[in-house]
């Protein structure tokens, strides 16, 4: 490692120095594309040269929306060297969400890969401050007299302009939360952040030299931007970048890149054990893999796999700062203990502090680094102010914690269901029915009931080749859990709506059973 880095506050900074020592050394890796550092390195200057030409400011925030590939990437980095704001668009977004974020933005420039063209001429109208779109890669499309269009590739490279050296606490850039409780929220995320967030990983992975992490998720979430590619920078390792999650593809991907660590989210884990047993599963070049949630299968997994599962508690806004540490054992549930650089604590509706053992919110703080969580929401100093409170984050989560400082996550506040003046935790309903052996997955939620209030549902997608009765699962509810809680509406469904980013959109669920 180039202990020079530690005081660098930008990520291209020590991007740079590791270029100097390991020139030769890959960077990103995709199916059809290996980047040295050098040749990144040679990329996003390429990118910036161009930029320029566009004017691009200090602080301006442009807008992109592209597949998985290295083009974002070196966009974000030309940015850097620029001054701008990287702002990766969620590549699922449509309609009046997609509208949202660009007016959001009130940016007059947008990048775009052309397979997302049609997302934006759809909305053209309802945009606006939108002056110009630059197109990666040509194609045919009906130009609007309103918009400038360019080409990327045809732009004139412009030469660099001296590079602008941005604080801790300027943006980096601007990421949307996945938006399965409501609408997408713009998270400005600083240079302090994203070096500090990538160091902790660094330090919770234990990253050696020869480390190559996978992440088969889309660039616009954290774990690629920081989890994976700004983490990889600051021990010189390499990222290995998917175009997308694949079940069947994941083991032979993992090959491949020759993948030493990769990450989970939602029920990627659950996929992945649900393959058929091959006696070539502890067969993979795999040491560790981290994210949330822990499944009751861990050890198992662990042992087929041949590898290590760490769990770790965070999230956009806050940052990551609850990590289990590779050689330590936990208890059953919980994620870990505060790291060096994070404060955490427990409270009541009241905002004080309560008991270990107890649940209440989960509220963490950096310790000294204020730029380890989000600089805000994007011009939205009065929704900051709801959750960022004497420079505590309210995470809106349920948690408790033991006497030995491990946190247990228990839901969301919100993921709560009132029935009859009862608060009742949707993810204790979804304990008991995951646990059967018919289903694969399942969601509660609230519905409004006659009676006021909310009913209890149940969104459950069985194990391939296995079914129930409604009946069957009430029976089965009925010894597990508190008569208010069983289910009144089930539905069997063949998927549960997810985000890209595999959390359950319960919004969704909520709009199409609520009728």
């Amino acid at each position: 490692m180039n202990d020079q880095n530690q005081n660098n506050t930008q990520i291209i900074d020590i991007l740079n120095d590791q270029t100097l020592h390991y020139p030769q050394k890959d960077f990103l890796r995709f199916r059809n594309k290996i980047l040295t550092y050098e040749k990144f390195s040679e990329l996003y200057l390429d990118y910036a040269s161009k930029l320029n030409y566009l004017n691009i400011k200090k602080g301006q925030i442009v807008p992109t929306i592209f597949p998985n590939n290295h083009s974002p990437i070196g966009i974000w980095f030309a940015l850097m060297y620029l001054g701008g704001v990287w702002t990766p668009i969620n590549t699922e977004f449509r309609g009046g969400q997609l509208i949202r974020a660009l007016n959001i933005t009130e940016s007059e420039t947008f990048l775009i890969h052309k397979q997302y063209l049609n997302q934006i001429l759809n909305i053209l109208s309802e945009l606006k401050y939108l002056k110009r779109i630059v197109l990666f890669d040509e194609t045919d499309f009906l130009k609007n007299d309103k918009i400038e269009y360019l080409y990327f590739n045809d732009l004139p490279n412009n030469g660099l302009p001296e590079r602008i050296i941005n604080s801790k606490s300027d943006p980096s850039m601007i990421l949307f939360t996945s938006g399965s409780t409501g609408f997408s929220k713009p998270v400005e995320i600083s240079n302090g952040y994203i070096v500090g967030g990538a160091k902790i990983c660094s330090n919770a992975f234990q990253l050696n030299e020869h480390d190559v992490l996978y992440c088969p998720f889309p660039h616009y979430h954290w774990d690629l931007t920081i989890g994976t590619v700004a983490t990889s920078i600051i021990n010189a390792n390499t990222s290995a970048i998917s175009e997308r999650f694949s079940v069947s593809k994941f083991w032979d991907e993992i090959k491949f890149f020759e993948a030493t660590v990769f990450d989970f989210m939602g029920a990627t884990l659950s996929f992945l054990y649900n393959q058929r047993i091959n006696k070539s599963d502890a067969d993979n070049s795999v040491r560790l893999a981290w994210g949330a949630p822990m499944p009751s299968f861990k050890k198992d997994f662990e042992k087929r796999f041949n590898l290590k599962l760490l769990e770790g508690y965070g999230s956009t806004e806050g940052g990551v700062g609850i990590f289990q540490q590779i050689n330590k054992k936990y208890p059953i549930g919980s994620c870990g203990n505060a790291s060096k650089e994070f404060d955490l604590k427990i409270v009541n509706k009241k905002g004080v502090s309560i008991q270990n053992g107890k649940i209440g919110e989960i509220v963490t703080k950096p310790l000294s680094d204020p730029t380890l969580m989000m600089n805000g929401y994007y011009k939205s100093p009065k929704l900051t102010s709801k959750v960022i409170k004497n420079g505590w984050y309210h995470t809106g989560d349920l948690g408790k914690i033991d006497s030995k400082g491990n946190l247990y996550f228990s839901g969301r506040q919100n993921d709560v269901i009132r029935r009859r003046g009862e608060n009742i935790s949707c993810i204790e309903i979804e304990d008991v029915i995951i646990s059967h052996s018919s289903v694969f997955e399942v969601a509660a939620f609230g519905l409004p009931s006659r009676y006021t209030e909310e009913d209890v549902a149940v969104a459950i997608v069985f194990e391939h080749g296995k079914k129930v009765t409604k009946k069957q699962i009430v029976n089965y509810c009925n010894d597990k859990m508190a008569k208010y809680m069983i289910p009144e509406h089930i539905f069997f469904i063949d998927k549960l709506p997810k985000t890209p980013t595999e959390k359950i959109a319960k919004d969704l669920l909520k709009k199409s059973y609520g009728s």
